[in-house]
């Protein structure tokens, strides 16, 4: 079972085990999205050693780390967790967000390609020039742009992973598949 924070984080995932030649489903693994990460507790206590004896893997945000950390460790899944026991046990985190990584992975110019591809450059420049926005860096503003409009995340989550070399998607991305 992987728990991942929303739907673009599943459509992620998704979109790079097809890219593999993998369905995930086929295979047993079920996917939840928990839609901000919320009820991670209740989740891990129902899927996890005292539920349904499922194995866990994960993926979330910087923001979720530490929490998601104590309720591993709540569930008698290790002690003093870091990232790297987090990861030993198949919990990934995005630096920042999985957004974040993708501009970090592509860099600006391929991430303002794959805006451009879907006509979405004048609503960017827009943001841009807002007094907000205007100073920030363009890895900002893309960032930004990402969560100004709803289910934009999730559109642009396996466009995202399309723009990406086979190989070369997000470290956290990676993890996650291979353990999975």
């Amino acid at each position: 079972m992987i728990l991942v924070e929303g739907l673009s984080d599943s459509l992620a995932v998704q979109a790079m085990a097809e890219r593999a030649g993998r369905d995930l489903a086929a295979e047993g693994i079920a996917m939840l999205s928990m839609e901000g990460g919320g009820g991670f507790d209740a989740h891990v206590k129902a899927l996890g050693p005292e539920g349904l004896q499922r194995e866990l893997l994960g993926l979330c945000d910087l923001d979720h780390e530490a929490h998601w950390a104590r309720r591993l460790e709540a569930a008698g899944l290790g002690s003093r967790l870091d990232r790297a026991g987090m990861e030993a046990l198949g919990f990934f985190v995005c630096d920042r967000d999985l957004e974040d990584e993708f501009i970090k992975t592509l860099g600006v110019s391929a991430v303002e390609s794959v805006i451009a591809a879907q006509g979405e450059s004048y609503a960017l420049d827009v943001l841009a020039r807002q007094p907000a926005h205007r100073n920030e860096s363009r890895a900002a503003q893309l960032h930004r742009f990402f969560g100004t409009k709803s289910g934009r995340k999730a559109r642009y989550a396996p466009l995202l992973v399309a723009a990406t070399a086979p190989g070369a998607e997000p470290r956290p991305l990676r993890e996650l598949l291979a353990r999975a």
